[in-house]
């Protein structure tokens, strides 16, 4: 192969590489797999977030601007989920320990992908368990807002099985959301408190 068309092919495979370095981890039967990258646009910034209409775990109505001024940790789980979403609240209470001052310009928002078990007093009980971070804002909402939200945050989620005992697959990402409601970094799942904070604390240096 003549080293030009070496050349073409390698910075192709660059390119493919870095349009799917986000990726989505996936509870699949209790195993994990790859989901879908996030989209990213010409300019390599993933198209991640965008409008939503849910209710808190206070009944109220917000909207995508509830990420106004403020550092989010947007999170898409179920108060069912029997080990990832505990686990990942949990690691995300200590990053809110670790970031020490910087913790009261962030804060950390559980989207239920289950609204019918999922109503706003079960997440407001859920999230007030000890070992979570303090202030957890739960959202949920009807289907099809659920379902909306979730498409702008690229985030997986299905339903398995049927009748009371039905669980569901979910992926896993936490998204970091600026200030300006707009996608900065992902912080994938088991990375543990001191990965997570550095990646965190890096991106609201970096503003």
């Amino acid at each position: 192969m003549p080293r030009r068309s070496i050349l073409l092919f390698a910075g192709a495979c660059i390119a493919i590489a870095a349009a799917l370095a986000i990726v989505t981890v996936v509870v699949v039967s209790g195993r994990d797999r790859v989901g879908p990258g996030a989209e990213v646009t010409s300019s390599g910034q993933p198209l991640v977030g965008g409008d939503f209409q849910l209710v808190n775990q206070d009944g109220q109505t917000v909207d995508q601007t509830l990420l106004n001024g403020k550092w989010s940790l947007v999170f898409f789980g179920f108060t069912y989920c029997p080990e990832f979403c505990p686990t990942t609240l949990a690691e995300m209470a200590a990053v809110q320990q670790q970031l020490g001052d910087k913790a009261k310009d962030l804060q950390i928002i559980f989207v239920s992908i289950d609204p019918q078990r999922d109503t706003p007093q079960m997440l407001k009980d859920y999230l007030s368990s000890d070992g979570f971070p303090k202030g957890t804002i739960g959202l949920t909402g009807t289907t099809d807002q659920v379902a909306k939200a979730a498409k702008a945050y690229r985030a997986f989620y299905e339903k398995v099985g049927e009748g009371e005992g039905y669980t569901m697959n979910h992926s896993l990402t936490v998204y970091l959301m600026g200030p300006d409601g707009r996608f900065r970094t992902a912080v994938a799942y088991g990375l543990g408190p001191d990965k997570s904070t550095r990646i965190i604390e890096q991106a609201m240096d970096r503003g």
